[in-house]
């Protein structure tokens, strides 16, 4: 299982520390636990291509840019395999559009 520690969310890198993004391969997703919760991030595999179809942040993380961290930190993680991504998920194409330092990744 992949992990990568994300240190910028909504402010700049370096911040603070925030928890780490993993991927956990065996359920297709990338996983972000925060109080005793996790927010994840579906994907499928493509040649090449991880295709991000879906977020969720449990109810009571909502607000405080819990899926700003995880979608960073999976893009993050994508970008270290060298593999490009698809965002088949709203927020994840409205993440792309904010953050053009990911451009690079547009599969």
């Amino acid at each position: 299982m992949a992990v990568i520690k994300c240190t910028a969310a909504l402010g700049e890198p370096g911040d603070r520390l925030m928890p780490q993004v993993r991927d956990n391969k065996s359920l297709s997703r990338f996983e972000l636990d925060v109080d005793d919760a996790v927010a994840f991030a579906n994907y499928r595999l493509a040649p090449g291509v991880v295709i991000i179809t879906h977020t969720e942040t449990p109810r009571a993380l909502r607000g405080r840019g819990i899926a700003s961290q995880l979608v960073h930190g999976a893009l993050e993680l994508i970008r270290a395999d060298g593999s490009k991504v698809i965002a088949g998920c709203g927020f994840v194409v409205d993440y792309l559009r904010r953050h053009p330092e990911f451009s690079d990744l547009a599969g």
